[in-house]
Parts: C-alpha cells; sequence; structure tokens
C-alpha cells in the first residue's frame, strides 16, 4: 500500500482516510481529558469507543475479526491466574457474565487435550468459540440466511494443551432466525415399516453399527418408539447373536422384528425377501407404506418425509422413490428407484410383490438382475413390479441415493434438505456424520439441520457439516452445488448434472476457501448443543495456489447451539 502513495507529505491529508481516523481518535481522547475532572469518566471505555470510531472511520481499509487478506492475527494466551476477573467489558464490546455456563469461554483444557488426542491435533492449535442463538419465527426455511454479525470478533486464540488459560468472556451469540419447524422428538412415524438385510458382522461392528442413526428417525430420543416399525434380516447370526441386536435396539426404544437370514439366498433375493416379510408382519396392518433401505440409509427430516408422503394415495399400488444422482449408474443398472435411499412401497403394490415373489426369484430372474456387478436387489424389485402390474416408479427427487466419491462438501454445503442420506460410512463412498448433524435439530428444530448462515465478514456456517471462510469474498452463486466430489467409477464431468445441475468450480488449493468440518456433537445438561469442527493443517484442500499452506495449525471451532427462543413475525 505504500508503494502506491506519491510521497510522505501525503500520509496527513485530511483526505486520507487514516489521517481521518487519527485526528478523531486525537479529538476524542483531548475531549475525554479535559473532562476528566469534572465527570467521573471510565477512561478505558473512551480509549475502546475511540478506537472502535477510528476502526469505522477507515472502513474497509480494517481486517473484519481480525482477518487481514490471507493471513489470521493470532494471539497467544498467558498461563491462567489464581483469580479470575469479574470485568463486564473488554475491547470487544458488551460480554456475558461468567457465572454460568451460558456465554462463558472458559479454556476448558480437559476438553482441549481430550480433542488434541482424538483427531491427532498439534499440541498448539487454533481455538474459536462461538454460541449461538436461533429464533424461531413464521418465516419460510431459506437455503442460506445472511447475518449482520461478524463471526470473529477478536483475534484467533492459539492454545497450548499443556497450559491453562485466563478464563474469558463471550461476545453476544450470533443471533440467527429459523422457521418454526418440528422437533425430532414429536415425530408420528406409525404410517411406515423398514426393512433391512445385512450382516452381523457390519450390525456389531462400532464403524458400521447403524444403531445410533435408527435411534434418531426410529424413536423420540427419549427411549421409546416413535411409531416406525423396522424388520431386520441378519446374515451370519446365531441365536446369540439375534439376542445381542434385539437387546441393542430394544434398549434404544426401537420397534423391531428380528429375522434370521438364509445364506444360500444371493444377496439380491434377500433384499427381495424383504418385501413379503414385511407384508407377513402382523404388525403390518395400519401401515401404509413398506419401506426397503439399506444399513447405511438415514432419514434426517422425518417430520418432512411424512408430511411429503401425506401428498400420494397409499390405496393406490405405488412405487416411490429416486434415480442415482450419476447418469453412468443408472445406464449401467436400469431406470429404477435405487435401494440406498429408500424404496417406498404402498401396501396394496407390496402385496402384490409378495403374491409373485417365487416367480420373481428363479435362476433366470436373478441373471437378468446382473448388470455385470452381479445380481441387483434393485433391479430384481423392479422386474419383479413392472413385470407383474402396471405400476411405473414415481420419482420422489428429496431422497438422495449419493453415488459419490471423495469431498462431499458441495453436497452437505448447498443449503438444501434432503429427505433421505445414504453411503455415508466410506469404504469408497464418501464420509458424514448424519447422527452428529441432526442433534442440533433438538434445540431449533428439523429446519436447521444443514441450513446456511452467512455472517458480514464472509463464513459461512453450514449448520452441523461445516464452519467455511473466504477469505477473498464470496464472488459465487451460493445456490449453485460446489463440485467437491466426482462420479465413480468413470467420471465424463457431466455424470452428475442431471441432479444437481451444473456445478460450479471446486475452490480446493485456490486459498479462497478454508474450513472447519463437523466432527461430533453433544447435547449438553442446560439443553444446548455443542458441535467440534475441526481442521488439519496438512488438509490437501486448504492450499494456496502455489501449493503453501493457508494455515500452520490445526484448528478447532466450538459452536454452542442455545435452545431456541420464539420470536414474534418476521425480522
Amino acid at each position: 500500500m505504500g508503494a502506491s502513495l506519491p510521497g510522505p507529505h501525503r500520509c496527513f491529508n485530511m483526505r486520507n482516510p487514516f489521517a481521518r481516523a487519527l485526528a478523531l481518535t486525537a479529538g476524542i481522547l483531548f475531549l475525554g481529558l479535559i473532562t476528566v475532572h469534572s465527570e467521573t469518566i471510565d477512561m478505558r471505555t473512551v480509549i475502546i469507543k475511540t478506537v472502535s470510531s477510528s476502526k469505522n472511520t477507515m472502513g474497509s481499509q480494517q481486517p473484519l475479526g481480525g482477518y487481514q487478506h490471507d493471513k489470521w492475527n493470532e494471539s497467544w494466551h498467558t498461563p491462567v491466574e489464581e483469580e479470575h476477573t469479574n470485568d463486564t467489558e473488554t475491547a470487544g464490546g458488551r460480554l456475558f457474565s461468567n457465572s454460568s455456563r451460558v456465554g462463558t469461554c472458559d479454556y476448558e483444557m480437559t476438553r482441549l487435550r481430550k480433542w488434541q488426542e482424538k483427531y491427532q491435533l498439534q499440541d498448539h492449535f487454533e481455538y474459536t468459540k462461538r454460541y449461538v442463538q436461533p429464533v424461531r419465527q413464521d418465516i419460510p426455511r431459506k437455503s442460506i440466511t445472511n447475518l449482520g454479525q461478524d463471526f470473529l470478533t477478536d483475534h484467533i486464540k492459539v492454545v497450548d494443551v499443556n497450559k491453562k488459560y485466563q478464563p474469558e468472556r463471550c461476545p453476544e451469540p450470533l443471533t440467527v432466525p429459523v422457521s418454526r419447524s418440528p422437533f425430532p422428538s414429536t415425530v408420528n412415524a406409525s404410517d411406515f415399516m423398514f426393512g433391512v438385510s445385512t450382516t452381523y458382522k457390519r450390525f456389531s461392528d462400532p464403524l458400521t453399527s447403524p444403531v445410533k442413526e435408527w435411534t434418531y428417525w426410529l424413536t423420540d430420543g427419549n427411549g421409546t418408539s416413535n411409531g416406525g416399525k423396522l424388520i431386520l434380516m441378519l446374515l451370519d447370526a446365531s441365536d446369540d447373536d439375534l439376542d445381542d441386536a434385539s437387546d441393542q435396539l430394544t434398549d434404544a426404544g426401537i420397534d423391531v422384528d428380528l429375522y434370521r437370514s438364509d445364506p444360500s439366498m444371493p444377496m439380491a433375493v434377500r433384499y427381495l425377501t424383504l418385501v413379503p416379510t414385511m407384508y407377513d408382519s402382523p404388525e403390518r396392518e395400519g401401515k401404509k407404506w413398506l419401506v426397503t433401505c439399506d444399513d447405511d440409509t438415514f432419514f434426517p427430516s422425518f417430520h418432512a418425509l411424512a408430511q411429503r408422503f401425506e401428498e400420494y394415495d397409499h390405496d393406490m399400488p405405488m412405487y416411490i422413490g429416486t434415480f442415482s444422482e450419476d447418469v453412468n449408474n443408472i445406464a449401467r443398472h436400469g431406470s429404477q428407484a435405487f435401494g440406498g435411499a429408500g424404496v417406498f412401497l404402498s401396501v396394496s403394490l407390496a402385496e402384490a410383490v409378495a403374491d409373485n415373489y417365487e416367480s420373481c426369484i428363479t435362476d433366470e430372474k436373478i441373471r437378468e438382475a446382473d448388470s455385470g456387478w452381479g445380481p441387483q436387489g434393485d433391479i430384481l424389485l423392479r422386474k419383479c413390479i413392472y413385470e407383474n402390474t402396471d405400476t411405473k416408479l414415481t420419482l420422489l427427487n428429496d431422497l438422495w441415493q449419493l453415488d459419490l466419491y471423495g469431498d462431499p462438501s458441495g453436497f452437505y454445503e448447498s443449503g438444501i434438505k434432503p429427505l433421505s442420506l445414504h453411503h455415508y460410512r466410506g469404504g469408497g463412498w464418501h464420509i458424514a456424520h448424519p447422527w452428529h448433524y441432526t442433534k442440533v435439530a433438538r434445540v431449533c428444530g428439523e429446519d436447521c439441520t444443514l441450513q446456511r448462515f452467512r455472517t458480514a465478514d464472509d463464513f459461512i456456517i453450514s449448520n452441523s457439516f461445516s464452519v467455511a471462510h473466504y477469505p477473498r469474498g464470496i464472488d459465487f452463486d451460493v445456490h449453485q452445488f460446489e463440485r467437491t466430489f466426482s462420479a465413480a467409477p468413470e467420471d465424463k464431468g457431466w455424470n452428475l448434472d442431471f441432479a444437481f445441475g451444473p456445478q460450479r468450480l471446486a475452490l480446493h488449493k485456490t486459498g479462497r476457501k478454508i474450513s472447519w468440518d463437523l466432527q461430533e456433537a453433544v447435547v449438553e445438561d442446560d439443553g444446548s448443543v455443542s458441535q467440534v469442527y475441526v481442521r488439519k493443517h496438512d488438509d490437501w484442500r486448504w492450499k494456496e495456489a502455489d501449493g503453501s499452506p493457508m494455515r500452520e495449525l490445526d484448528g478447532v471451532v466450538e459452536l454452542v447451539w442455545l435452545p431456541a427462543r420464539e420470536g414474534q413475525g418476521v425480522p
């Protein structure tokens, strides 16, 4: 900047905003000094207001939230002293009282050390904590909501896990308007019965066990069924294994009937067998929809799902689902409902499948269901329906198969409200944590999950998935998917366009984006939800264009979502 100035004499020209800021600062200080004997004045407050006025005068020449171009301004903390300060103001503005957990930004070193070990962080890492106050109002859910507040109100703090630090007060929470969407604890899923076929090994492995996810969308979150029924068929399960699975699920509050799968059946046949098994269940009476899905199918907004199905006539033979997002998979496997997203059958159509079951699983039909990747249960089901009824697939595109490889951020940061998620356990597909994502719905309603909030200093909170900063501004269409992911196994560049629309270029390795990804969320005793977002300094995505890392240190952002307040009207 200095090289662009004509000469030193211009520095104090009053047209220069820096000079105006200095003059304003001097003037306010002078007025404070000449009145100090006649009035009781807190000089610290005067200085704070002066600095604030100076920053306002200088406008865009000063960084927001301690951020200046490509560099964070770090501030190190000294070890804690025995006494705790009782001040209620700092240079950051009015702060919360430290007398309760709400609003407390103390450094809880036990937790920080736990995160450091769990996520393999450096001994020194950046740490930012913000409280978020949702306000429920009579407004629709928005894909992205602009907030008038900065995300950063001070410099980024760097902590050493081997030290203690002085307690701090938090700045006022980010205030976010949200719709009055229902809470997951009030779901009534009694119209639905779900069928899943998996192995006992997958069920019992902590890395693949679906129990936590099923607890979210099949119970009220407090140990009681929400009315949904689960039919679970387990392969390679002994009697003891079935008892163990039954105990785990019933203890969680899930209404389940367990069956042992026939190991002589091909996987595709075991999948199709779910339909007559559900239809023959004594608890099928009163159900409207029989649903086949995978052990990694997740329904994040069950109220929205149930409401959508009120639009369909369950008395008609109906076959409802969605395609793969990848046109290659449709060309390979066919025009059908892809099972990981959830396949919904009306009871009358399920009856037709059950009546024709034996003719649908002949050796010939199994061979016809082999698309080159082995016999497919989705193909077997489609053929059974199409060859024995006049019913055709009804598309519900808010169900998502998610046949994606690589970084899934472009999907989860898009602001959409998915009715189902799939393929989130890795193993070649993407990795996501929907059980943690949906915990925030307990404090602000189902619409909150994955809803986006943009702050004045160019952060976007994709609630429960990431906190992303755009240091060079947000100069792109936020309503387009960012193409962070790829199709598989053959990516032609346009495979996914029919599902996502043309996607904007990914910001990986450009220096234009840096993100903290949610790793865990905890519902606290006071009803708030603490979310832990983590960024590693050597993440391959967060590089400058020249290949250098955007940050030298790992980072943690903790967001604490307070129980929602009820607001009045539209903001």
